[in-house]
C-alpha cells in the first residue's frame, strides 16, 4: 500500500519497517562497538602482563585486538590513557577473583590468594619492577596495594576484631606482609616449590600470623 506525495510514490509498509529496523541497527552497533573496545583492553592487559611498558607498542595492541591503531588512539587518546583503561579493568578482575572466599574462612582465603597470584604473580612483579619509572604503572600499583590491604581486612577482619589498638595494627601488617606477592616469588620463584607446597607453606605462616604465634 502507499500514497503519492508530490509525484513521489511512498511505500508506507517501507517506512514503518525501516522504522523497526533502525534501533536495532544502533543496537547491533553498540554491541559490536563494545566488543571492540574490551578486545582492545583484553589484549593491552595481556601485552603490558608479558613485556615491559617500554617494549609494548599500539600496534602489538591493535593486530591483537584485530583493530587499526588510530581505532585504539580514536577510543583511549594515547598509550598511557590505554594502559591506565586496561589496568584499571585488570584491577576489577583481580578484586571479583580476590574478594570472592568469606570472611573468616583461612583455608579459601589462601588457596584463593595463591590462585590469583599463579594468575597474576608474575604480572604484579613486573609492574612493580617498572613502578619508579613509568606514571602509570606506579598509578596502579599503588591502587594494587590499597586493594590488597582492604582483601586482608576483609578476609581476616573476624580475628583483626579481636584485638584493638597496637595489637591489631601489628596483626594487621603481619598479614599484609605474608600474603604478598614477594612471599609468593620466594616460594614459587627462588625456592622452586610446587603450587601445592607453596600453598600449604604459605597457609602455616597465614594460620601462625592470625593465632598471633611470636608476639609478646
Amino acid at each position: 500500500m502507499g500514497s503519492t506525495r508530490n509525484g513521489i510514490r511512498v511505500s508506507i509498509t517501507n517506512m514503518k519497517t525501516s522504522r523497526r529496523t533502525r534501533p536495532y541497527r544502533m543496537e547491533a552497533r553498540a554491541r559490536a562497538a563494545a566488543e571492540t573496545h574490551r578486545r582492545i583492553l583484553e589484549a593491552a592487559i595481556r601485552r603490558l602482563g608479558d613485556a615491559f611498558y617500554d617494549e609494548v607498542s599500539l600496534a602489538d595492541v591493535a593486530r591483537e585486538a584485530g583493530v587499526t591503531v588510530q581505532t585504539v588512539l580514536r577510543r583511549f587518546g594515547s598509550k598511557e590513557g590505554l594502559a591506565e583503561a586496561a589496568t584499571t579493568l585488570g584491577l576489577e578482575k583481580v578484586r571479583a577473583e580476590r574478594f570472592a572466599s568469606p570472611p573468616g574462612e583461612l583455608d579459601a582465603a589462601v588457596g584463593s590468594l595463591v590462585a590469583h597470584y599463579e594468575a597474576w604473580g608474575e604480572r604484579s612483579l613486573r609492574f612493580l619492577a617498572q613502578e619508579d619509572r613509568v606514571a602509570a604503572i606506579r598509578r596502579v600499583t599503588d591502587a594494587g596495594r590499597a586493594l590488597h590491604h582492604e582483601w586482608v581486612d576483609h578476609a581476616f577482619g573476624p580475628w583483626l576484631a579481636r584485638l584493638r589498638g597496637a595489637s591489631r595494627a601489628r596483626r594487621r601488617a603481619a598479614l599484609v606482609a605474608v600474603t604478598d606477592v614477594y612471599v609468593w616469588k620466594v616460594l614459587r620463584r627462588d625456592l622452586g616449590l610446587d603450587p601445592r607446597t607453596a600453598e600449604t607453606v604459605l597457609r602455616s605462616l597465614v594460620a601462625a600470623v592470625v593465632e598471633g604465634e611470636g608476639e609478646r
